[in-house]
C-alpha cells in the first residue's frame, strides 16, 4: 500500500486535536499524537514544525469549522443559541481557545489578524440587526460570553444551576439574555 501524506496529515490533525483539548500546549504530547494517528514523530515535525505550529494549525482549522457551522446572524440570539448547540456538541473547540487563553493569557495570538476581522463580521452582522457602533461589539462579546461560558464551564453550571439544569432550556434562557442586552442596547 503507497504512503498516503494526506490520510496521515489528517490522522495527525485528529490526533492532535484531542490531545491539545484534554492538555493544552505545554501538556501535549508529540509521542501520544504520533502513536494516536498511527504516524511517527518525524512526520508531524515534516508537516508542521514544532508543537506550538501544530496547535496552531489545529486551532485554525477548530475555529474554521466553527465558523462554517456556525456563521455570523443579524439575530443575535439566535446565533448565541447556535453556538452554544456547536460547543455542546464539538466541546474541543472551545477547550482549545480555553488553552490558548491560560498559555498565551494577552499576548498576540496565532491568526489573530483574520481571527478579528472574523468577529468583525459578527459586529457588522448585529449592526445590521439593529444594534449601534460600539453597542454592537459589546452584544457580540456577551454573547459569545454566554454562550460559551455555559459550554464550557460544566462544573460551575452545575455548581450555580444544579445537577438537574436542562440544557435545552438553558439553550432558550442564553437567547432570552442575549435579547435582553439588546433591547437595552448594551449600554
Amino acid at each position: 500500500m503507497a504512503y498516503d501524506s494526506a490520510a496521515t496529515r489528517e490522522r495527525i490533525l485528529a490526533a492532535a486535536t484531542e490531545e491539545f483539548a484534554a492538555h493544552g500546549v505545554s501538556g501535549a504530547r508529540v509521542d501520544r499524537i504520533a502513536a494516536s494517528a498511527s504516524a511517527n514523530k518525524r512526520a508531524i515535525y515534516d508537516y508542521f514544525g514544532d508543537k506550538g505550529k501544530l496547535f496552531a494549525v489545529v486551532l485554525e482549522q477548530a475555529m474554521a469549522d466553527l465558523a462554517r457551522a456556525v456563521p455570523p446572524s443579524e439575530d443575535l440570539p439566535d446565533y448565541a443559541e447556535r453556538l452554544f448547540d456547536y460547543h455542546r456538541e464539538h466541546p474541543e473547540a472551545l477547550r482549545l481557545v480555553m488553552w490558548e487563553a491560560l498559555e498565551v493569557g494577552d499576548g498576540p495570538v496565532p491568526g489573530e489578524v483574520e481571527r478579528t476581522r472574523h468577529y468583525g463580521d459578527k459586529v457588522l452582522a448585529a449592526q445590521a440587526g439593529g444594534a449601534p457602533g460600539d453597542s454592537a461589539r459589546t452584544q457580540v462579546f456577551f454573547a459569545l460570553a454566554l454562550a460559551s461560558w455555559s459550554a464550557g464551564m460544566p462544573q460551575l453550571r452545575r455548581m450555580v444551576l444544579g445537577e438537574d439544569c436542562d440544557l435545552d432550556r438553558l439553550r432558550g434562557d442564553i437567547g432570552r439574555t442575549v435579547s435582553a442586552i439588546r433591547s437595552g442596547d448594551g449600554d
